[in-house]
């Protein structure tokens, strides 16, 4: 099986675990040569904006933030956080709150490249990560796709999950970027939460590494 570091673990297990507990994973530093790292972005007032990878994100109105708590827990934190980064980490409702609906959230994160072997397109990754979801109970929903966002390009794949009388709605839109795969997952409880998640993602001008 095709191996992870931590931050897909972190999006796709916050989403196997129904936000009910946080999120653990495990991880596998290979070697790589260094290079200028992206900046990690910032929220100010109530807006993520990543000037490395020239995108922003709305919060929702009431959902918590927890990049900083997920990204404590990852072991490439305390490693080498540019070869695997968590850039974004909301809920809902606080991850360790129980509850009987799906904690919707959102999670962005970014791999360097050289964590793989083998991916040379954002479709690419769709392969280990369609083995990882459907090992979680996940369907996929339909293949891979191209997907525009604006004048943006980006991959698209879309699974479910039936838990009881709910249905978890999980899409991965992914870009390459820099040496990096850049991936945005959205998490609901129907297709059109999920859409309205994706709307409040936009594209920009892209800051130059330093």
């Amino acid at each position: 099986m095709a191996r992870f570091s931590a931050s897909v673990l972190l999006a796709l297990l916050a989403a196997a675990l129904w936000a009910q507990q946080p999120a653990s994973s495990s991880s596998r530093p290979p070697a790589h040569a260094k290079s200028p790292n992206p900046e990690p972005g910032a929220i100010r007032d109530g807006l993520y904006h990543n000037p490395s990878f020239g995108f922003s994100y709305k919060l929702p109105f009431g959902w918590v933030d927890r990049t900083r708590e997920m990204q404590d827990d990852s072991p490439d934190a305390s490693n080498d956080p540019a070869k695997s980064m968590l850039l974004l980490a909301i809920f809902e409702r606080p991850p360790e709150a129980t509850g009987d609906t799906v904690n919707s959230a959102v999670v962005i994160a970014a791999e360097r490249l050289s964590n793989y072997s083998g991916l040379k397109t954002a479709a690419d990754y769709f392969g280990p990560l369609t083995e990882l979801a459907t090992a979680k109970g996940f369907q996929a929903v339909e293949a891979p796709h191209q997907y525009s966002l604006g004048a943006t390009q980006l991959v698209r794949g879309d699974f479910s999950k039936s838990r009881g009388t709910l249905t978890m709605r999980q899409t991965s839109l992914v870009i390459l970027e820099k040496g990096y795969e850049v991936s945005y997952t959205f998490i609901g409880g129907s297709e059109d939460e999920v859409s309205e998640l994706i709307e409040k993602l936009s594209f920009g001008v892209k800051k130059a590494a330093r």
